[in-house]
């Protein structure tokens, strides 16, 4: 049976343990900032990221991998005659996974190389990397480890909090008249991702529609608190308060990891400065 790899791109929130474990291959993606383009994870840390995008006067621009840098990483892949599984950012974040068909096709090795469109981004797009990578390891087929993944998207759920539109606004997400009205109010909102679809669950004024918002993340914990393994936590620049989430969520349950690390700057870069996430997992990893 051929070997199988893993290979996923940089919005992903895996920690440097993880992608060590696994050997799993994170392809990169662009980004500029004031004229200045940097690579994701390599000449640019996520917190650096985030201090750049804050002094910034343009939101900052990101592109994904070229097709051609999808073409070496997977001629390096295949060259053994390994089979390779590539989950990537969800289709309406990104062109990403569009690059990555293209260029299994160039090189004629679209027959081993299985493409996943996670629907997502973040930590649920690294709980179908690592479930990929652990059915890898254990000497399933290509075909039983998609299967997996595609199971694996039904239980999965992103709940985001914006807490300033601008970059949103900025980046055309909203439309002129709505931004200026959103802005005003002091509007936030809750964006979920159904089916790969960003769409607007909830939306409310200031400081108490961020608290409704992490009550109901602990009503979900303490209702599920049994079933679940992991909760994560990405945000763009509020780690102190991420933290004091954190705790809340280890006083219902100590059993449950909680990981908190900062966002990518793709999704840093149209969620905007107060940001967060959380994702919920009932698989161990």
């Amino acid at each position: 049976m051929a070997k199988i790899k893993v290979v996923t791109d940089s919005s992903v929130q895996l920690t440097p343990e993880e992608i060590d474990k696994y050997n799993i291959t994170v392809v990169p993606l662009t980004i500029t900032i004031d004229g200045q383009t940097y690579t994701d994870g390599v000449n640019i840390s996520r917190e650096e990221f985030v201090k750049k995008m804050d002094e910034s006067k343009e939101l900052p621009k990101t592109s994904q991998p070229s097709i051609g840098v999808f073409e070496k990483v997977f001629r390096e892949l295949t060259e053994d005659g390994s089979q390779v599984v590539g989950i990537f950012l969800a289709r309406s974040l990104s062109g990403t996974i569009e690059a990555a068909r293209q260029a299994a096709d160039l090189i004629g090795k679209s027959d081993q190389i299985g493409l996943v469109d996670s629907e997502l981004t973040d930590r649920a797009e690294a709980y179908q990397v690592l479930a990929a990578a652990k059915d890898a390891q254990e000497g399933k087929s290509l075909e039983k480890i998609l299967a997996h993944i595609e199971k694996l998207k039904q239980n999965q759920k992103l709940r985001m909090i914006v807490v300033n539109l601008d970059n949103l606004i900025k980046g055309g997400r909203l439309g002129p008249v709505a931004g200026k009205i959103a802005t005003l109010l002091n509007i936030r909102i809750e964006l979920h991702m159904p089916d790969g679809n960003l769409d607007v669950a909830k939306k409310g004024r200031g400081k108490k529609f961020s608290k409704n918002f992490d009550k109901r993340i602990l009503k979900y914990v303490e209702e599920h608190k049994h079933e679940l393994k992991e909760v994560s936590i990405s945000y763009v620049d509020t780690l102190e308060d991420m933290q004091a989430l954190g705790e809340k969520i280890k006083e219902i349950n100590p059993d449950i990891k909680v990981l908190i690390r900062v966002t990518s700057p793709i999704i840093a870069t149209h969620a905007g400065s107060g940001a967060y996430a959380v994702f919920y997992t009932t698989e161990d990893y």
